[in-house]
């Protein structure tokens, strides 16, 4: 059992972040990894990216969006709260080193969670970070604070303008990338699968390594199941296993926009009799 110890609401309590007792997790987990989450024994098994970790407290935080009945069970706990099962660390890590350029990273929506794990690795290893993170309004955005902390520069969007620059974060990328793009060492660009692909073709234009964090749909989180399949190279890989991070530009985005919205009526359906 896990112990919820902390909670946040944004954008009217649809996006949640948790701050999760997990002691050996914490302890082991690195920028990048995941974890499955079962809220009880009946619940569906979750993967979720680890947003932050704190070794010596020995917790992990958890940011999801509600989009269906699991993530909606979930986010019904409160401070005080016990998870049933956590599994994890799992997924391969970034590499984490000094570099001798600065890193670009751009997160978007829910992705700025699974980005400023990453981000604060290199931050923590001492390289410069340059951030861009957006939302949809000001009130989805999250962790500002936190990547502020981590980021020598800080670039905010909004897609209706209510804070920030008013546009998305590839319209800035591109700018940053044009004006100073020989200061970058690589792009990290993580959030939804649109915004990923659009930050690849940008990056592509500039001659920028971009890494991409790839969330298709995932059962068992071990590589036995193969449903977390997604195109690489032109090679089938499972994200769970030699992911979840990989080269964005060798990605097949849209097979996996295709995968994605599969099951996205049956979420609908379950979501709504969930809640009646």
């Amino acid at each position: 059992m896990f112990e919820i110890l902390d909670r946040k609401d944004f954008a009217r309590g649809t996006i949640v972040n948790l701050r999760i007792e997990a002691q050996e997790i914490a302890k082991k987990c690195l920028p990048g990894q995941f974890v499955v989450v079962r809220v009880n024994d009946k619940a569906e098994r979750i993967p979720l990216t680890i947003a932050d970790n704190d070794s010596l407290a020995g917790t992990i935080t958890l940011v999801f969006q509600i989009v269906g009945k699991s993530t909606a069970l979930m986010a019904s706990k409160q401070v005080g709260d016990f998870i049933k099962d956590i599994t994890g660390p799992l997924g391969i890590p970034v590499e984490i080193k000094k570099f001798k350029k600065k890193i670009l990273v751009v997160g978007g929506g829910t992705g700025v969670a699974v980005l400023h794990h990453i981000a604060k690795g290199y931050y923590e290893e001492g390289n410069e970070i340059i951030s861009i993170i957006g939302s949809k309004t000001k009130s989805y955005l999250i962790m500002e604070a936190e990547m502020r902390a981590i980021s020598k520069e800080l670039h905010i969007t909004t897609d209706d303008g209510s804070y920030g620059t008013h546009g998305f974060v590839t319209q800035v990328m591109d700018m940053i990338l044009a004006e100073r793009g020989d200061e970058i060492e690589f792009v990290v660009a993580i959030g939804p699968v649109v915004m990923m692909q659009a930050c690849c073709d940008i990056t592509k234009r500039h001659k920028k390594k971009t890494i991409v964090s790839l969330n298709p749909i995932m059962v068992d989180g071990t590589g036995m199941c193969g449903a977390c399949r997604v195109q690489v190279d032109g090679k089938t890989r499972f994200a769970c296993v030699h992911g979840p991070q990989f080269d964005g530009h060798k990605v097949d985005f849209d097979l996996l926009t295709k995968r994605l919205r599969a099951y996205l009526e049956e979420e609908r359906i379950s979501l709504f009799h969930s809640i009646k």
